[in-house]
């Protein structure tokens, strides 16, 4: 491929009889079908230029006293190429070049270009991503960090600066409680109006609390904006896991959902939330999720955390004295201190067995986490069909369950039921069997569902009112309307005018942490082993087995 000789005149400047003066001079060897993105890079490698801080304007003349002529594409490289094949000299034609800071690409230049693929805040658009796009669509090299802030400057034009959002907040909480009459919506401040908590609960949510399970649930999940805090599952903002702000949210709890009969709470029973949950709700039970006490375990006896895993989470869900018993025995001989910690810790508290009040199948307080991993297909169904499918479900296993067992009735609501080498008393004037499972779960067991499938009676009839499609339709009956716009929010002016000012806050050393510190027992999983595809024994492929080496 030909090559051509090019001379570069820069670091120069313009005379008043526009002739270009006062310059150095270096030289390329350009091909001859070279792109314009060729041509800057050679003359940048040649410069020394950095192209992601500076700019370059090529140019070239065609007679000392002409106006230079612009190369800003490959057809203009291509008119520059046709003149120098005419007269290949190396001094003719010479390209005169300036090297400006790149002032275009600010910041906030970038940042308006970008805003619109920010506004979905579910997509992750990194600082590399952006680089990527500002080269294809503008044809410009930018750094890391400019990338970064333009991205700061983009998410600000769209959502306002986070000290301003807590100013917002007064507004939006007037226009909520106008929206959804019957709402209790609560906001603390300090004596100097800093934001201290919100509490949010709608109307709708709180009626449907009335057919719901007297289950309440309570996990956060910290927040990682530029003020840190907590959002609580029972849709509240909290400013730290402390007792006074525990003690204020469930005092709000309170006074908007009241105390039922049988009530009971999940936590992973911080101290703070222990104090609050006794002080506010001095006669329910407090019970503990099992995932954050079996994390206790792990870090306090570290030898025992693999073994002993499996064991622990099925004891807590059986049903029966002696089944847990029999576990119990084998927690005892592997480790005897887990056994002691476990009934320091009280069974009543983590044992569906021994709970005072039936706690259902809530025995964790990482409500999300169960629903992802254990429903993947249910969970993207309406709520209706979701409930309805998991109800069914439960129905559809208990059923196969009760295939070869063997009924023989005592009167017209007791039957014993054989099975397994076992018999067990269903009683359905009550709802309850020997095996626990009928009155815990509040559906037909395997026992029960034996005698229905016998008498010819429908499940239905027997489960509890919470898995009825009335009860469940009930549940979701209020509708939760969208807001207006925000043209239309109708505030008064002492609401308008009121001041909340964002939190002290003490900005922490380092890069902000966007996802949660695992715990011991989470480092401690032992990872997944590769096994053999041909003599099926762990630590090694068919590469390297020696079984297929022999045969052959």
């Amino acid at each position: 491929m030909a090559t051509i000789t090019v001379l570069i005149r820069h670091s120069g400047k313009r005379s008043e009889e526009n002739c270009y003066v006062e310059y150095s001079i270096d030289g390329i060897v350009l091909k001859e079908y070279a792109s314009y993105s060729d041509l800057v890079d050679l003359i940048s490698v040649q410069l020394n230029v950095d192209l992601t801080k500076k700019c370059m304007k090529i140019k070239y003349t065609v007679e000392g006293n002409d106006m230079p002529m612009k190369i800003r594409n490959d057809m203009g490289v291509r008119v520059y190429v046709q003149l120098k094949k005419i007269n290949t000299q190396f001094g003719v034609y010479p390209l005169c070049d300036g090297v400006h800071s790149d002032c275009r690409a600010t910041s906030g230049l970038i940042g308006g270009i970008i805003a619109p693929k920010l506004r979905n805040q579910k997509r992750k658009y990194t600082p590399n991503d952006i680089r990527d796009d500002v080269r294809l669509d503008l044809g410009i090299a930018i750094n890391y960090m400019l990338a970064w802030r333009a991205k700061e400057k983009a998410l600000e034009s769209i959502m306002g600066q986070p000290v301003a959002s807590y100013g917002k907040l007064p507004g939006y909480l007037y226009t909520l409680d106008k929206t959804y009459p019957g709402s209790h919506i609560r906001m603390k401040k300090t004596l100097e109006n800093e934001f201290l908590y919100v509490f949010i609960a709608l109307h709708a949510f709180i009626k449907g609390f009335d057919h719901c399970r007297s289950i309440v649930v309570v996990d956060a999940s910290h927040l990682k904006s530029a003020y840190t805090g907590a959002f609580v599952s029972t849709i509240t903002l909290d400013g730290a896991e402390n007792d006074v702000a525990w003690t204020w949210f469930f005092e709000q709890f309170k006074e908007a959902y009241g105390e039922r009969e049988n009530m009971c709470v999940v936590s992973d029973r911080h101290n703070s939330i222990i104090k609050a949950v006794s002080t506010v709700y001095n006669n329910i039970q407090h019970y503990a999720c099992i995932w954050h006490l079996w994390a206790n375990v792990c870090k306090n006896f570290r030898k025992s955390n693999e073994q002993l895993s499996e064991v622990f989470y099925t004891m807590a869900k059986v049903y029966t004295k002696t089944d847990f018993d029999k576990l119990m025995k084998r927690v005892e001989q592997f480790d005897v201190r887990v056994k002691n910690y476990l009934e320091l810790v009280g069974y009543e508290k983590w044992a569906k067995l021994y709970a005072p009040v039936p706690r259902g199948w809530v025995i964790t307080s990482n409500i999300a986490e169960c629903i992802n991993s254990t429903l993947v297909a249910a969970r993207e169904l309406p709520i209706f069909d979701f409930l309805e499918q998991k109800f069914q479900e439960m129905l559809v296993l208990n059923e196969s369950k009760s295939g070869r067992m063997t009924v023989v009735p005592s009167t017209d609501y007791i039957y014993s039921v054989s099975g397994e080498g076992k018999s067990y008393i269903a009683c359905f004037e009550k709802k309850t069997c020997s095996c626990n499972r009928f009155q815990v779960d509040g559906i037909p067991c395997a026992h029960a569902w034996r005698v229905l499938n016998k008498k010819h009676m429908l499940p239905d009839e027997y489960c509890s009112d919470f898995y009825t499609p009335e009860t469940i339709l009930k549940t979701y009956e209020v509708p939760v309307y969208p807001l207006p716009d925000k043209s239309e929010w109708n505030i008064p002016e002492h609401i308008d005018t009121e001041v909340v000012l964002p939190p002290k806050y003490k900005q922490s050393p380092g890069r902000p942490k966007k996802q949660r510190e695992k715990s011991f027992s989470e480092f401690s999983k032992r990872k997944g082993t590769n096994s053999c595809s041909t003599c099926g024994q762990r630590d090694h492929n068919r590469r390297s087995c020696r079984t297929a080496t022999r045969d052959a």
